[in-house]
């Protein structure tokens, strides 16, 4: 019971920190429009298709790709982390991993005893955490939980400790999942470390989520993103041929779920990372002009749905366009306030013709798009100012028919578990203060 007061009254104050800086700006902050400036038809095949046009645009924001990476998708807590522990126990040179948070729990406890056995073997280990992601769970690793740690020789940090006065922490956070181990294989997605991605929660019920492997040049793109973090954070430089892929592959790490379409060691896959001061806007493009190319399909799966002003337009000039625009949200949520943005934003986007699914088996925490069948993207970037305009994220934009088409199809199976919105529905479902919430909570979309 002491433990549910802490974390009501923790999300009351950072909802109440939220309110205030709302009072100092009372309207929505308008957005930039990112949109690509340049004659993408020109750059892109003469078809003009969806996928051709994306990869150019973010070619020209100096986003790279490659065209020999295998991607497994990850579907469940059990099938990530069962696939994960395989992978760790047939490391050979070292693991990185890079969370917002390792929630203190069982799952935890399994990895930290996988991660000390390789350590015992020879293996470099080092993991990365977010202060605040820590601090805000409701089971955090206390600075005893983290002298153990290290004192089993795994090499733990921090990203920026909460501190007082803490208003200023609430921002730029790492909210990245990457793992990559002996330099060959990665993971990232949406799911961080906690036990309640297989056990789900008593306050949403199951908990949903996405992650993927990859296999492939982009591996080394992760592994730089995490190196250069690890820098951050440790200030140890941490370089040389052996954590990167090089010519060599993982072939020596058996027993993990196949990729199983024809274009498996022929996707082509590009990584965007949020960066601030660097690539700040790199993920908002993205979403952007995914959108704005789209020519026939559609479909968004997201946790936290506030939205900026550029993309409502997107997705509203899509529908007009004649695409078929498709969301995918939950009905329960683990936070306050955000979701109710959320459905509002939905309401407001059924009536310009979006169709607007609600998922009512639990919390869907997955974070994905696909496009006319061609293109997807997979990683830890909600659609939220947190994770357009201030945290460090990592998304897989992944350019392959076959992987899109089982983001599709999973797609279709989470709707047979959901209801569509109307404007009856919306007026039976949603109360007349609950509406009123959520247009309150809209005008504090810039911070949530």
């Amino acid at each position: 019971m002491a433990k549910r007061k802490q974390e009501s009254y923790r999300k009351l104050i950072i909802t109440c920190i939220c309110t205030f800086i709302a009072l100092l700006f009372p309207y929505p902050l308008t957005a930039k429009t990112f949109e690509y400036k340049g004659n993408g038809k020109e750059l892109a095949n003469k078809d003009g298709r969806a996928d051709s046009m994306l990869v150019c645009q973010l070619r020209h924001k100096g986003i790279s790709f490659s065209h020999n990476n295998s991607v497994t998708l990850l579907c469940t807590g059990q099938e990530k982390f069962d696939d994960l522990f395989k992978a760790i126990d047939q490391a050979r040179s070292s693991i990185h991993l890079e969370y917002f948070n390792f929630r203190n729990d069982s799952i935890n406890d399994e990895l930290i005893r996988h991660l000390e056995k390789k350590v015992r073997q020879g293996v470099e280990v080092r993991a990365i955490f977010d202060g605040f992601g820590n601090a805000s769970n409701n089971q955090p690793m206390k600075k005893s939980t983290l002298r153990a740690i290290r004192k089993k020789g795994i090499e733990i940090y921090e990203f920026k400790p909460i501190e007082f006065p803490w208003i200023h922490d609430i921002f730029n956070r790492d909210h990245r999942k990457i793992v990559i181990i002996d330099g060959k294989i990665a993971y990232t997605g949406g799911m961080n470390v906690a036990d309640y991605y297989i056990k789900g929660t008593k306050v949403v019920g199951s908990w949903h989520d996405m992650h993927c492997r990859i296999e492939g040049d982009e591996v080394n793109t992760l592994q730089n993103i995490f190196l250069r973090m690890w820098y951050l954070v440790s200030t140890k430089q941490v370089h040389g041929a052996k954590y990167y892929r090089g010519i060599s592959n993982a072939d020596y790490i058996k027993g993990l779920k196949p990729d199983t379409c024809k274009s498996a060691g022929k996707k082509m896959v590009g990584i965007i990372n949020r960066e601030p001061q660097v690539s700040k806007d790199i993920i908002r493009y993205f979403y952007v002009n995914a959108i704005n190319d789209a020519k026939d399909s559609i479909k968004i799966i997201n946790p936290y749905f506030t939205l900026s002003p550029t993309l409502k337009k997107a997705l509203r000039k899509a529908v007009k366009r004649g695409v078929k625009v498709e969301i995918l949200l939950s009905v329960r949520s683990d936070i306050p306030l955000t979701p109710d943005c959320g459905f509002y934003n939905a309401h407001q986007l059924m009536k310009d013709g979006c169709t607007i699914w609600l998922y009512k088996a639990g919390f869907h925490h997955t974070k994905i798009i696909t496009v006319d069948g061609q293109f997807c993207t997979v990683g830890s970037a909600n659609l939220n100012s947190r994770s357009l305009r201030w945290d460090r994220e990592e998304n897989a934009v992944i350019v392959d028919k076959c992987t899109t088409h089982e983001l599709d199809t999973l797609f279709e199976n989470q709707k047979k578990d959901s209801f569509k919105l109307t404007e009856e529905l919306w007026k039976q479902w949603r109360t007349p203060w609950q509406r009123f919430r959520g247009w309150f909570a809209h005008l504090l979309s810039p911070f949530l």
